[in-house]
């Protein structure tokens, strides 16, 4: 076990290196898409979950109730009565509105219309099966896909947008976004894989180079050492504060380098740190010639520049010898990632100016290679835009996981919700026996909190972030980074 006072070292390092983070004024890939499989759904009873032989694989401690949408006040609440309209899907037209008024979009506009009146009714309207008729993918791929979702909603079929739990209804809206614009119709060429929060990602991107040009410089540097892996970790944490789907890339947001201010106070805000444990474990993946390591991806834009950053010092360092990519297998979250987006910011970085942006670039160039040779892999799989607690792992995944990976960081809130199966546990439950006992692998989850579920967290420090900011819980500022040993 690492001496407490390695954690120290590892802050003092992060902060002090922050310091220069501050600005002074389709090519060849490796990709592997598994088959998507059956998930289990949650019963809305949280003692009732259904019978599978893989519920072995569940927390030690009781499970809680799951969050719902009722409560006025609440962050959820907010979510699916008002922000998701009213602010994404009003953005999301407001970004595509020429596509949507085209002659080609008329049904899907006519559908996206229908899904936001659901939502201005919220309080009374009933959950419906998600439709699949116009789905152009194999025959398997679209029943199991049909099967998984109307399993996740059996439970619900009385409940409404509020009274279903949200992380059911969350992810439900953005698949139904999905359906209602046509994404996998064929027929249409105008809405078939049509994204539409490629302006929000592109936008994120575009804006991202700025403080990414500096902390590049910085990564690069990093010592190949515990407090290498700290640093690398915790710019990867904070990172994901930049969420298109809460702050988007506006001209305000690129004006300044709102990243620096974000390092500066991470010592502060910093609820919970197992940096020693992670550290502990990839000294011994790195004393057996580097592992295999996952990074479950959160955030396109600038979180992504940093998960590559991190990815980038994992194979420098030789704690990994592959990292895999586990990414979105269609647009969800406004700014969650897919392979493509992926794909599309490598090639952007290396296309930079190497005279006016050299560390971008170098970087870019870098992770080319990667991509290239191997060493990095990206993987899509319907799971991971599926609101399962992730301690009900599709049993193929779970194997696959346990088998080859090594580690799996666990990246930004809708993620680190789904660790946690989106239920009332206690602030301070052990993040150990709540998922860290029964993930695949052994799982880091890196996290700033923008949603009402926490765990592992001193009472100390709960009273800490609350005397801080009332809005702790929701906003962003305050970060946790947990390690769990994986299942037994």
């Amino acid at each position: 076990m690492i001496k407490s006072a390695c954690i120290v070292v590892l802050f003092e390092f992060a902060l002090g290196a922050t310091a220069a983070f501050g600005t002074e004024h389709s090519s060849p890939r490796s990709s592997r898409k598994m088959t998507p499989t059956s998930s289990l759904s949650e019963a809305k009873n949280a003692d009732s979950l259904p019978g599978d032989r893989r519920m072995r694989n569940k927390p030690r401690l009781p499970i809680p109730e799951p969050l719902l949408s009722d409560k006025p006040g609440t962050w959820a609440h907010d979510t699916m009565s008002r922000r998701l309209n009213k602010d994404i899907l009003q953005r999301t037209f407001d970004e595509n509105q020429a596509k949507f008024e085209s002659a080609g979009f008329s049904q899907a506009l006519k559908r996206f219309n229908l899904l936001r009146s659901e939502l201005d009714d919220a309080a009374n309207t009933k959950l419906r099966p998600i439709e699949f008729d116009r789905d152009s993918r194999p025959a398997d791929v679209v029943r199991r896909e049909k099967d998984e979702w109307n399993e996740i909603l059996a439970p619900y079929q009385d409940d409404t947008w509020l009274s279903a739990p949200w992380l059911v209804t969350e992810f439900y809206a953005y698949r139904r976004l999905i359906e209602a614009l046509g994404y996998y119709d064929e027929e249409n060429p105008d809405t078939y894989l049509f994204d539409p929060f490629a302006v929000a990602k592109m936008s994120g991107l575009e804006t991202s180079v700025k403080s990414a040009e500096t902390m590049l410089g910085k990564v690069k540097t990093l010592p190949q050492t515990r407090q290498g892996l700290g640093v690398a970790s915790q710019l990867s944490l904070w990172g994901n504060k930049m969420d298109l789907s809460i702050w988007p890339a506006d001209a305000e947001n690129s004006s300044a380098d709102v990243f620096e201010s974000i390092l500066v106070a991470a010592g502060e805000n910093m609820l919970h740190d197992d940096t020693s444990k992670l550290a502990e474990h990839c000294e011994e993946l790195r004393q057996k010639g580097g592992g295999s390591i996952d990074i479950i991806v959160d955030n396109a834009g600038f979180e992504l520049v940093t998960d590559l950053a991190l990815a980038d010092h994992l194979i420098d360092s030789g704690l990994a010898k592959v990292v895999t990519f586990q990414l979105k297998s269609h647009p969800t979250f406004v700014s969650d990632a897919l392979e493509k987006d992926l794909i599309e910011h490598v090639e952007f970085y290396a296309s930079l100016s190497p005279i006016d942006f050299p560390n971008a670039h170098e970087a870019g160039v870098r992770w080319k290679g990667y991509l290239e040779t191997g060493a990095w892999v990206c993987n899509e799989n319907d799971f991971w835009v599926q609101p399962t607690a992730m301690w009900s792992f599709p049993s193929d995944l779970r194997e696959e996981m346990n088998e080859r990976c090594d580690l799996a960081f666990v990246k930004g809130d809708a993620n680190y919700r789904r660790l946690l199966g989106d239920r009332y546990w206690n602030y301070s439950a052990s993040f150990q026996d709540i998922i860290g006992c029964c993930f695949p692998c052994p799982v880091c989850a890196l996290r700033t909190l923008k949603a009402e579920v926490a765990c592992g967290i001193a009472k100390e420090e709960v009273e800490r972030a609350k005397s801080l900011d009332e809005e702790w819980m929701t906003n962003g500022r305050f970060g946790v980074i947990h390690f769990g040993t994986g299942q037994d």
